[in-house]
């Protein structure tokens, strides 16, 4: 029976994270040992001893790939992946994965084969085993779903809703590389459909493509951190774009923050790349999405630690809530932060 349009809300008004935000206020723990639910990163459980971590993405064709310019190899190691970042941004160790997975008749033993190697790729590379999981039939495109399993000290464990007032923001790696990377498949896709005999042309853009098609977790990150004896106040991984992180950090942990944009790291191809687009950079690093880098803060006395580390940019410091979250652009100009991330329950087909 359909439901009565009278009453029906539409899931694009409300949008992904307004949704999660309304299941997390219906769910009912029953449990314990349930500790952490839904709204961080991954679920923390403790059912004895070290504390279990539990996350879980869903992949779909159309909506979060395009396999006319995505290798199936490669899908499946960002998939393992996207799920192992959420671990790491726990400040945990991811263990095992669980992989569901539903398919047309459009693919072959052979397709499946090649992406199952991509999957056993990242397990190996990151040292994780694929436990189980489950396979079904598609109508509309592929659909991979992975969960992801690890474990944590219980006071070593990192949640999204614990920074501080003058704590200091960092970020890893460089942002906007992935966006730009699409942009590319995109604008190389558009001219072969309009001219098969156009070979893409895809040289010189080595980095930024690697950062979509075939991105890393930040291991080794949460393991320099811990042998550097830095505990991050609060933590995320950047999934849906800076601007959209620093906001679900603030908004959960009751503060504010300033963000310098001459502070964000960008790497220069990625720069190249969106003055040849039309695009500005720091729109690209807050706004793009996907680069899967971690944003944590810290103290303020853990920043003579981190200081000279070549791979963790300070990006701004967090204030009272009261004061709201800025960009403070180049000329010293405040800006207030909005969410233009990846919402992928406002995409439009």
């Amino acid at each position: 029976m359909f439901e009565n349009s009278v009453n029906r809300t539409e899931l694009g008004n409300l949008g992904e994270f307004g949704l999660i935000e309304w299941i997390e206020k219906s769910v009912q723990i029953h449990h314990p040992e349930s500790i952490k639910g839904i709204g961080d990163d991954a679920a923390v459980i403790d059912p004895a001893g070290q504390m279990t971590i539990v996350t879980t993405d869903m992949l779909v064709e159309g909506v979060h790939f395009d396999l006319m310019f995505h290798p199936l190899k490669h899908l499946g190691y960002k998939a393992v992946v996207v799920n192992l970042s959420d671990v790491y941004a726990m400040n945990a160790t991811p263990k095992q994965i669980l992989v569901s997975i539903a398919l047309s008749n459009r693919f072959s033993l052979e397709a499946v084969e090649e992406l199952y190697e991509g999957m056993a790729l990242a397990c190996e590379h990151y040292k994780v085993d694929l436990v189980g999981g489950d396979t079904t039939s598609s109508t509309s495109g592929l659909v991979l779903s992975i969960t992801a399993i690890g474990t944590a000290e219980k006071d070593q464990i990192v949640y999204r809703n614990t920074a501080k007032v003058h704590d200091l923001l960092c970020v890893s790696g460089d942002l906007g590389g992935a966006y730009m990377g699409l942009q590319i498949l995109e604008r190389e896709k558009k001219i072969f459909l309009e001219n098969p005999k156009i070979q893409p042309d895809l040289s010189g853009n080595d980095y930024i493509l690697e950062r979509q098609l075939k991105p890393e977790a930040r291991k080794e990150i949460v393991e320099k951190l811990r042998e550097l004896g830095v505990k991050p106040t609060s933590m995320i991984d950047i999934s849906d774009g800076l601007s959209s992180e620093v906001l679900h950090l603030c908004r959960q942990s009751k503060v504010g923050c300033e963000v310098y944009e001459d502070k964000i790291p960008i790497d220069p191809q990625t720069y190249d790349r969106a003055r040849e687009f039309g695009l500005d950079a720091t729109v690209c690093a807050l706004s793009g999405g996907e680069d899967y880098e971690l944003l944590f803060t810290i103290r303020q006395q853990d920043y003579e630690k981190l200081r000279m580390h070549m791979d963790i940019s300070i990006i701004g410091h967090i204030t009272d809530e009261a004061l709201g979250v800025h960009l403070v652009d180049k000329s010293g100009n405040h800006v207030a932060l909005t969410a233009q991330g990846w919402d992928a329950l406002l995409r439009k087909n």
